[in-house]
C-alpha cells in the first residue's frame, strides 16, 4: 500500500510541475493557458482526493493488523 501512496504523491508532484508554466503564462494574459491551467488544476483536485483516500485506507489496514 505505501508504494501506491509514493507513487500518487509523485504523480502530484509531477502535475503540478506541469502547470507552473501555464499559470504564469494566463498571468501574462494567454487565455488558452488559463484553459489548460484550470484542467489541470481539477486533475490536481481529483489526484489529491485519491491520495487521501489511499492514505485513510492504509491508516485502516495498520489498525486492524
Amino acid at each position: 500500500m505505501s508504494n501506491a501512496i509514493v507513487d500518487s504523491w509523485n504523480n502530484i508532484k509531477v502535475l503540478v510541475e506541469s502547470l507552473e508554466l501555464d499559470v504564469h503564462k494566463n498571468a501574462s494574459g494567454n487565455r488558452s493557458a488559463g484553459v489548460r491551467a484550470r484542467r489541470g488544476l481539477r486533475q490536481l483536485k481529483k489526484e489529491a482526493a485519491s491520495l487521501v483516500k489511499l492514505t485513510i485506507e492504509a491508516e485502516k489496514n495498520k489498525s486492524v493488523d
